[in-house]
């Protein structure tokens, strides 16, 4: 069965990692087709524009993306690339698992192995009705909670727990302060948990959170949260366990999926092989389980981690001599 991939290279080092993980992807001959599409600084020089209607159609019509890391220039008046993408595609949840590898600079080189969900489409992170006054002395910003959005998010949540083994759930939230917003979300969060009984679930005020992570993360199995607050605990779970050069991210709806690293197009390296393909080769994994193959995503995992084990061409955020592709190469000769 053949499927076709909208390929998204990106700026920086982004076309160095997309090789990589295009090389590992076919050298597991899963039939795959790749079909590139624009965005970011790529596009605007070519196009004139970051985000090209034909990289939305693209998108639209195979319903899967892989993206590299791309760039939104600053203080020109342009808004955020990924956050156009997840509206645009209605992409509701945000997923970055944080796991422990070997070999890696990790204050936690094991026993972590958590999952956050992030409401991927509302509250402040958006950045909805954001003014400033004529004296530039007081700027404001609204922030909006769906019940819509809270229960779809926190029911995705509850859905991959059980659909992969998880057996707990952190609802984060700041309630006590937000009583709003936050308030809602917690609200939608226990009307949702009471419908999964065999899930043990619990809350926690963000805060609170964010020390627990830091002292004893392995607590932690998954964690449903809103936006901006998903946004920071899912960085902090990557540093926990190595840093973004590890951390890969699905942004998923009903209609589409697009898949990548989350760390940024690191322009300083770009074009000298230096970069970790980790993050995307991962975020490639993530997409082989939405595509209905976990068998071919955890093949994928376990030659990332063999590899890592070896110390035989780890890139030098990892503390090895080796290269972008020799990385990947590696990989893929314990496929």
């Amino acid at each position: 069965m053949t499927q076709t991939i909208t390929v998204i290279r990106g700026d920086g080092i982004g076309p160095e990692i997309m090789d990589a993980t295009l090389h590992v992807l076919d050298s597991m001959q899963l039939g795959l087709r790749y079909e590139d599409a624009d965005a970011g600084l790529m596009a605007l020089e070519k196009h004139g524009e970051l985000l090209p209607a034909a990289t939305l159609e693209s998108i639209r019509r195979n319903g899967i993306a892989l993206k590299s890391p791309l760039t939104t220039p600053v203080g020109e008046g342009f808004s955020s690339i990924n956050v156009a993408l997840r509206r645009h595609f209605d992409l509701y949840a945000n997923v970055r698992p944080a796991k422990s590898f070997p070999n890696t600079k990790s204050r936690f080189p094991d026993g972590i192995d958590l999952i956050t969900v992030r409401e991927n489409t509302e509250g402040a992170y958006i950045g909805e009705g954001q003014s400033i006054t004529e004296d530039g002395e007081t700027a404001t910003l609204m922030q909006k909670v769906t019940r819509k959005g809270s229960e779809r998010i926190v029911r995705y949540a509850f859905d991959l727990a059980r659909r992969v083994g998880r057996k707990k759930i952190t609802v984060v939230h700041k309630a006590n302060i937000l009583k709003t917003t936050s308030g809602l979300f917690l609200k939608v969060a226990r009307e949702v948990a009471a419908q999964y009984p065999e899930i043990e679930c619990n809350e926690m005020i963000v805060d609170n959170t964010c020390m627990q992570l830091v002292m004893r993360p392995e607590q932690f199995d998954v964690i449903v949260t809103t936006n901006l607050f998903g946004d920071i605990i899912s960085d902090l779970c990557a540093g926990l366990v190595g840093g973004l050069g590890l951390a890969p991210g699905a942004n998923i709806g009903v209609d589409a999926a697009i898949f990548e690293a989350v760390h940024g197009t690191a322009p300083d390296i770009a074009g000298q092989g230096l970069a970790n393909p980790c993050a995307l080769i991962l975020g490639a994994g993530q997409m082989l389980d939405h595509l209905g193959r976990p068998d071919e995503a955890t093949r994928l995992r376990k030659a990332v981690v063999a590899t890592l084990e070896a110390k035989d061409a780890l890139t030098p955020d990892l503390g090895g001599s080796g290269n972008t592709m020799s990385f990947a190469k590696a990989i893929a000769g314990r496929l």
